[in-house]
């Protein structure tokens, strides 16, 4: 008789230690998802409050205060604000100020970072010290020379003086950026086009332009939410009613009536609602300029 010999697989510990993990994984995927949601929320209350308060009666907000429910949805916070302020002129003043301070500081910081991070202009490191240092400088140690400089230009309560002002203060932060990603552009990709007969402008437009496109829809963006939010400068350079920005009807209208916190709710809302719009308009874009270069 033969002996039947029957072999026996043991089990190998991994799959036995593969649940116990993929629960530990889920665990945390569930702790720092719970964490993101509170994060969100706390980010996001300051928001709702002013929501909520602005949608309230002046009656219903002495009554029960900030934190509580409107009793009703009411419109007249946004009414009374609407009276005291000319909204439509002030929306105006500052979605040209802001597209054209966007624009042209884009333009401005992409030629002059072309000279200095593909044209290897003598004394490069120093002229981006000096851009650095101009981003860095405080607004109220700028105000005087350009106040006076406005008046002596006959730009004084007009949109230009701030325009330019925010042009060059937007395209020094530009020109600095901009400048160390030209670096980075292979310079075999350069001679090639200079080989082909290509000249600085046409290797501007044509090499560097397309691939930095991305990180220039970024700058544009961010351009124009900045000059948005600016307050100081363009509060002494336009002190003409009619030549006001959003941030600054706000702030006057504070200021120089008496008006109760509702319509002050309101007005923050409406003065916050076109940027909320412009970046939910280029959001794609500004995800798609941050992500540029992280893989290639």
């Amino acid at each position: 008789m033969s002996a039947v010999v029957t072999e026996t697989t043991t089990p190998t510990a991994a799959p036995r230690l593969e649940a116990p993990r993929r629960k530990r994984r889920g665990v945390t995927r569930w702790i720092v998802l719970a964490v993101a949601v509170a994060f969100a929320l706390l980010m996001l209350a300051p928001l709702l409050l002013l929501v909520l308060n602005a949608f309230k009666t002046g009656a219903d907000y002495s009554a029960h205060g900030p934190l509580a429910l409107p009793t009703h949805l009411s419109t007249e916070a946004f009414q009374q604000y609407l009276a005291l302020v000319d909204y439509p002129r002030a929306l105006v003043n500052s979605i040209v100020i802001s597209g054209l301070v966007a624009v042209l500081g884009t333009a401005l910081a992409l030629v002059t970072s072309y000279a200095l991070g593909i044209g290897r202009v003598r004394g490069r490191t120093w002229l981006l010290a000096v851009f650095l240092l101009a981003t860095m400088l405080p607004q109220e140690s700028l105000i005087y020379p350009l106040f006076y400089g406005a008046q002596a230009t006959g730009l004084f309560n007009t949109i230009w003086s701030v325009v330019i002002v925010f042009t060059v203060l937007q395209a020094a932060f530009g020109t600095y950026l901009l400048s160390s990603v030209m670096s980075t552009i292979p310079q075999s990709l350069l001679e090639a086009a200079a080989l082909d007969g290509a000249g600085r402008f046409r290797i501007l437009w044509s090499v560097v332009f397309p691939v930095l496109r991305p990180t220039l829809s970024v700058l544009v963006v961010f351009f124009f939410v900045w000059t948005w939010n600016e307050f100081y400068i363009p509060l002494v350079l336009l002190s003409d009613q009619s030549a006001q920005t959003i941030p600054i009807a706000l702030a006057t209208l504070q200021g120089q009536n008496s008006i109760d916190l509702t319509a002050l709710n309101a007005g923050s809302l409406l003065s916050l609602l076109p940027t909320l719009v412009f970046f939910l308009v280029f959001q794609r874009t500004l995800s798609r300029g941050v992500t540029a270069g992280s893989v290639k």
